[in-house]
């Protein structure tokens, strides 16, 4: 017997890999409740494919009700295992292919893809996101018995690329910090046609020296805590920084005066490399918040330091790991922490802890 009681959706039909698919609009109030994803009902080989990251909800679901005008959420993708029924408006091409989608309500839906989408507009409506009566774009494959529902999760997932940090950063308008981050490498002499502004890692043949990536990770350091909520003051202060480590590395002058590659500077010093921006950043935020009145006389220090890769009795084991320089948050600390000693700065008491623990030989090197 058929089931009496029925969602009728207004879609569009597609054709893909000979199979009809649908695509509708979903108020946002439905989302969660004919939407499963790692529920109770599921079947354990079904659930075993799938993991929700709960630690992610917070986040999603604040982007939502901090953004309630311009929030954006691409379509969910589901598979339905029931008797469904598509009817046309019409029976030309064009309107032959829109209509209704009659799905039963005994039917099961299982998302394949948005299961985090789904779970932080459940929790935005129930913390009072005005947004219920909002829609997503729902694409729906008919799947019966649920026989191809592993497969589709695999395949939605297999070539799923996130974009690099540096492009990130580049299209983040929301993130202050981000917004420092390009506004730096476009004010500070050293930073300025310096950067590589997409990618998070470079060629060998780049003629970038940095990442914008590696630049916003270093000014994330050095403003970490400062007080003021001021953008223009912060601003200041980490432009006025950066260009005075920029006179103090001869190398980076030498690149942008063309008389060395950025390529061999990059091969044969750890100056410009991830690891060591942070751990100057981290520098930079003890000067500030220490309120260090002769911090550019402590910053000219940088320039007697040896930064080869060469001088492995200095930085093995702290930014490099064997003769690869690495940016691992320990690794981070140890080239802090001897910059620090370089300059005549004390170490905070978690750098002095992982001091410690590199002179008892807990890191590898």
């Amino acid at each position: 017997m058929s089931d009496p009681f029925e969602y009728v959706f207004p879609c569009i039909k597609g054709v893909q890999a000979k199979r009809d698919y649908f695509v509708s609009m979903c108020p946002l109030r439905l989302i969660p409740k004919i939407f499963l994803f790692n529920e109770e009902e599921l079947v354990p080989e079904l659930r075993a494919q799938r993991f929700l990251n709960k630690a992610r909800l917070p986040d999603m679901t604040r982007y939502i009700t901090e953004n309630p005008d311009d929030y954006v959420f691409s379509a969910i993708t589901a598979s339905i295992d029931g008797d469904v029924r598509f009817e046309s408006i019409g029976s030309t091409d064009d309107t032959g292919r829109i209509g209704l989608l009659h799905v039963p309500m005994s039917a099961q839906f299982i998302i394949n893809d948005g299961q985090h989408r789904r779970a932080a507009i459940e929790m935005a409506i129930r913390e009072g996101s005005d947004i219920a009566d909002e829609s997503l774009a729902v694409v729906f494959f008919i799947d019966k018995g649920l026989k191809k529902c592993q497969q589709m999760f695999a395949d939605l997932n297999r070539y799923a690329i996130r974009p690099s940090k540096s492009l990130g950063v580049l299209y983040d308008h929301r993130d202050e910090l981000a917004e420092l981050a390009r506004e730096i490498t476009f004010r500070t002499s050293t930073f300025k046609g310096m950067v590589e502004m997409e990618r998070s890692n470079l060629s060998p043949r780049s003629s970038r020296l940095f990442t914008l990536s590696a630049i916003y990770n270093a000014t994330s350091a050095l403003l970490s805590g400062i007080e003021t909520s001021n953008f223009d003051e912060k601003l200041t202060t980490a432009v006025s920084f950066w260009n005075e480590i920029g006179k103090n590395i001869k190398e980076w002058q030498l690149v942008k005066d063309r008389k060395i590659t950025s390529g061999d500077v990059r091969r044969d010093f750890i100056h410009s490399h991830a690891v060591v921006l942070q751990a100057l950043g981290n520098v930079g935020n003890t000067l500030f918040s220490t309120k260090h009145k002769d911090w550019k006389s402590l910053v000219k220090k940088t320039n007697s330091l040896n930064w080869s890769r060469s001088n492995s009795k200095l930085w093995e084991g702290r930014a490099m790991i064997g003769g690869r320089v690495s940016k691992a948050q320990h690794n981070v600390t140890l080239t802090t922490n001897s910059i620090k000693k370089h300059l005549g700065l004390d170490l905070t008491p978690e750098e002095q802890k992982v001091e410690d623990a590199f002179d008892r030989g807990e890191y590898a090197k």
